[in-house]
């Protein structure tokens, strides 16, 4: 799964891009999912006194609508990006909005000024209202989604890796940098997907075909519990591949 954030302040075309995007991408045959970010303190999609905000106020979490057309899944809390993400099973998911989610983002403004607030090391481009009046600004492609969103989403293939882990520096810097740091490198060409400990290489743990991020201490304890346990079998082999699959 690929993740790209397009960010920029009220008002700039956040939305119109998104929009753009996933329509293009669903026209290339991607499976797409979004994120909206909404920063209102009071948001929420309960109705006061709705059924199910009865629920809620009794006590239950989550609460869930399940209509004939939709069903809607409420939770009380907010939920940290990655985890959220953990809930996809998409080609792409299209998050409008800043949040702390580790991928390449496209920066929408009216102003330099603005651009210059919304602009980060994982920019890969620029869109929105900014688009009518300029092609480029600090190295950076300025693209009108509506007149040319196939340039946007060829940027966005070309540009935007396989979800990426999320951890700080006090975690693992195994690549020689903290995950946005080896997100970085790669979007600018400099770094490889190969380089993160986290994604593959000698240990390798996969729920319904997506592999799961792991720390080098949970690598290392997942092969040390495994091997000690299938050692004592008979047809182990030292230094051979081991591959366990578990089903429900």
């Amino acid at each position: 799964m690929k993740v790209i954030k397009v960010q920029g302040t009220s008002k700039t075309g956040k939305t119109t891009t998104v929009a753009a995007i996933i329509r293009e991408l669903r026209r290339r045959g991607y499976t797409v999912g979004s994120v909206k970010e909404i920063h209102f303190e009071r948001f929420t999609m309960e109705t006061a006194g709705s059924n199910t905000d009865i629920h809620k106020k009794a006590g239950a979490n989550p609460v869930t609508a399940r209509g004939l057309a939709e069903t809607d899944i409420m939770l009380d809390s907010r939920i940290d990006i990655d985890k959220l993400l953990d809930m996809y099973d998409r080609d792409y998911v299209v998050i409008e909005g800043k949040c702390e989610a580790n991928c390449p983002s496209i920066a929408t403004a009216k102003t330099a000024e603005q651009l210059d607030e919304q602009i980060t090391p994982l920019t890969i481009a620029c869109a929105g209202v900014i688009s009518n009046d300029i092609t480029e600004y600090r190295g950076l492609p300025v693209i009108n989604a509506l007149d040319d969103a196939e340039r946007l989403v060829d940027l966005i293939e070309a540009k935007t890796p396989e979800r990426m882990p999320n951890y700080d520096a006090d975690c693992c810097t195994a690549c020689g940098t903290d995950c946005r740091g080896l997100t970085e490198r790669i979007i600018r060409g400099t770094g490889s997907i190969s380089e993160c400990i986290l994604k593959g290489q000698s240990v390798q743990v996969f729920i319904n075909g997506e592999e799961l991020p792991m720390v080098p201490f949970v690598k290392s304890m997942v092969r040390s519990v495994s091997t000690s346990v299938i050692k004592e079998l008979d047809g182990y082999e030292e230094n051979a591949e081991i591959v366990i699959r578990i089903k429900n």
